[in-house]
């Protein structure tokens, strides 16, 4: 996969995806994908950030077959209700992207189900849209690909205070977000496997991107939102940081249960490559257990 681009996506005419995130990576990664022919939904909580960015894709590829669609992955309900919407919408989906997420705000946050905000957004959030679109992923063969983060290695998986109600550390709980949401992708594959889902699971971190992540929680004049503001030439573009996503989404030979991130500088930039894999998402039954536990916190199945 040396040096694999954008240009290198296989036309995707006659598929449809659906992309979580309105900006930075998410809006990347639907613009490539639009470019490449298919069927973009793009799945966000803000209207305004979403129709603004449907309009960006359409003014750069005036061909594109894209829209958005409202979905809030703070909130259960509205999970629920688009999963719904959509299956009246597609008989099929190729391709699900689990990319938006929340990164670091100061204090804790809970969704309005009484998640911590970013355990409840980035995992349990995506572990909810998994379930309720399976009946159409299902039909269309999908494959999913969930964004995990740098950040996992430093993550860990607390079962006695997943929602980090004792103790609210931003930077730990994002790590043990993300880490997480590796974890269901390997989990993911394991089930569509012995179940015959027909799924294909697929991870992917982005290296350290220029996106607005850390302006948006954290905020523009917290430590992590200054050093993101003035040593903006430490971080790749998005455009290039969606490049792992994209290849875990559309490359014949990127492979189900696996991880892709950039290869060069640690995985921080460059091209698409087989990433490391945490030491924490290794136990098989970890991953079971947390599949489990978000059943019962979301009330979703699968």
């Amino acid at each position: 996969m040396a040096k694999w681009t954008a240009s290198d996506i296989p036309p995707q005419e006659g598929r449809t995806a659906i992309v979580t995130g309105t900006g930075g990576l998410g809006f990347e990664s639907a613009l490539a994908l639009a470019r490449a022919g298919a069927g973009v939904v793009i799945a966000g909580r803000n209207p305004d950030k979403g129709e603004a960015a449907v309009a960006r894709i359409r003014t750069e590829t005036p061909s594109a077959r894209v829209r958005f669609e409202r979905l809030d992955l703070a909130n259960l309900e509205s999970i629920a209700e688009f999963g719904h919407r959509l299956q009246g919408q597609q008989d099929s989906l190729d391709l699900l992207v689990n990319n938006a997420g929340v990164m670091m705000p100061p204090n804790r946050r809970e969704t309005a189900d009484g998640f911590e905000l970013q355990l409840g957004t980035n995992h349990l959030g995506h572990f909810a849209l998994t379930a309720a679109l399976m009946p159409i992923l299902r039909k269309g063969g999908a494959r999913v690909v969930s964004l995990s983060s740098l950040a996992a290695r430093g993550g860990a998986i607390d079962f006695d205070d997943l929602n980090a109600e004792r103790s609210y550390r931003p930077m730990a709980v994002y790590s043990r977000s993300k880490l997480a949401c590796l974890m269901f992708a390997f989990e993911l594959q394991r089930r569509s496997e012995a179940n015959g889902w027909g799924l294909s699971s697929v991870a992917a971190h982005p290296g350290i991107a220029r996106t607005d992540l850390l302006h948006n929680a954290p905020g523009r004049w917290s430590p992590s939102g200054i050093a993101r503001s003035l040593l903006w030439f430490l971080f790749q573009p998005a455009a290039q940081g969606a490049l792992p996503t994209l290849f875990a989404a559309t490359a014949p030979e990127a492979k189900p249960g696996v991880y892709y991130g950039p290869d060069r500088l640690s995985e921080t930039r460059g091209h698409p490559s087989e990433a490391r894999v945490p030491a924490q998402a290794r136990d098989p039954s970890v991953s079971a257990r947390l599949w489990e536990v978000s059943q019962q916190l979301t009330g979703f199945a699968f």
